[in-house]
């Protein structure tokens, strides 16, 4: 039986998840960069984590790394880009993905309110061409360093935060939004995990 205290920590994380906002990762081979996204998208409310990759057993989470936030989070594993954004945009999401192109927009000017997919690609290869056609939109951190590419999951954290930052503002924290039934399914789950 959970205590109140446990109940309550579980209900005000629960209540402030956002079904609809999504990060995708493309192609990710790091386990480090991974398990560190892990605890970034718990952080900010991200329920749903997409990852896109044809073995998706290779990658095995750092749990010290991840600080176990890998149980409160809901792992979709896509065996193609196609198959896991043309879902996303059949759903409704924009999907953006982070990309250093000149018709890129920078992050900040992007509503993060509305249902979205965050995509980012590979550490070596960045985002595919085939994410980067089905994508409604491309965004960039502006960069004046020598170096123009910044570690997986700080770019996810930068982004994500702005994301949060909007969401924030609206009010989008400040009441629950997922559905009565998944709502009830991951409080029992949640409740029950250790």
């Amino acid at each position: 039986m959970p205590t109140e205290r446990r109940f309550q920590r579980v209900t005000d994380v629960l209540d402030r998840r956002q079904p609809d906002l999504r990060v995708v990762l493309e192609g990710v081979a790091i386990a480090h960069n991974a398990s560190a996204v892990i605890r970034t998208c718990d952080a900010a409310g991200v329920l749903n984590l997409d990852l896109i990759s044809p073995n998706p057993d290779v990658l095995v989470f750092n749990k010290a790394i991840s600080t176990r936030a890998d149980k409160w989070i809901l792992f979709n594993v896509h065996a193609s880009v196609t198959e896991c954004l043309s879902k996303l945009k059949a759903e409704g999401y924009l999907i953006a993905a982070t990309h250093l192109a000149e018709d890129a927009v920078p992050y900040r000017e992007v509503d993060y309110t509305q249902p979205i997919a965050l995509v980012f690609g590979s550490e070596s290869e960045g985002i595919s061409a085939e994410a980067l056609a089905l994508s409604d939109i491309k965004l960039r951190i502006p960069m004046v360093g020598m170096v123009q590419s910044l570690n997986l999951s700080v770019s996810v954290g930068i982004v994500l935060y702005e994301a949060f930052h909007q969401r924030w503002a609206k009010g989008l924290y400040g009441r629950r939004r997922l559905p009565q039934a998944q709502y009830d399914e991951l409080l029992k789950a949640w409740l029950g995990s250790e």
